[in-house]
């Protein structure tokens, strides 16, 4: 694996590339927001784990395709190392951190996931609790599932940062899509912490949201386009 990274080439990454970030799109957005959305009914602790449990291979998908993602993003974030190196190591080197600070994170945070299947599972030592509170606590761990992925959110946002900066300096892609990256990246710091601070005000974080979008146009040109590597 060592070898395959140390004799991989700008043009060979950009291949890798290609083939990687479609998986990785496909697989996080059907665990992180497919099954989430289909299964979970805010505010109804009882419809939720009902949906669960009739759709429990569904669920177990999401938590595995959860891991999966993260297994990927660490070879996409490897792969963009080698191709975005001979522009500025330095740079390349924090991208790399960033990222990889937040896999562990989102890894270890699927467990609240995990956490809710097994209160719905019935094992003898939960009959202590009556349904309505098994219920309840299945939304607790589904919520902070949630919150989780805030969190690591904030790595999410970082580590586009310097990904923004090499693909401006690079010459590789339009610069308009190194400012957008950068844009993204704020997109997600400002939408996490604001989940956090102003809850309440939900109107604005479509804006955040909005944002992000200059993560997804540098993934779709890429896959569409390629990139312009000098000979």
């Amino acid at each position: 694996m060592t070898n395959l990274f140390a004799d991989m080439s700008q043009r060979k990454a950009v291949t890798v590339l290609r083939l990687l970030y479609p998986i990785w799109a496909v697989v996080g957005i059907f665990s992180i927001m497919y099954v989430p959305a289909t299964l979970i009914v805010p505010g109804d602790a009882t419809t939720t784990a009902n949906n669960i449990m009739a759709n429990e291979l569904l669920f177990r998908m999401g938590i595995v395709g959860s891991l999966i993602t993260q297994l990927i993003f660490i070879f996409v974030v490897l792969v963009l190392y080698k191709l975005f190196k001979p522009v500025n190591k330095n740079h390349s080197l924090l991208m790399v951190i960033f990222a990889l600070v937040g896999i562990p994170i989102a890894m270890l945070n699927t467990l609240n996931r995990v956490a809710a299947l097994l209160l719905l599972n019935g094992a003898d030592y939960l009959k202590v609790f009556g349904s309505d509170q098994l219920h309840t606590l299945v939304m607790l761990f589904l919520n902070l599932n949630e919150r989780g992925v805030l969190i690591a959110s904030i790595f999410w946002g970082l580590w586009l940062f310097p990904l923004g900066y090499l693909i401006y300096k690079s010459g590789y892609f339009p610069r308009i899509l190194g400012a957008l990256v950068v844009m993204a990246g704020f997109g997600y710091l400002l939408g996490s912490f604001t989940h956090f601070l102003l809850p309440n005000y939900e109107v604005i974080f479509p804006v955040f949201e909005l944002m992000t979008f200059g993560e997804v146009l540098f993934m779709l040109w890429l896959l569409l386009k390629g990139a312009k590597i000098p000979k």
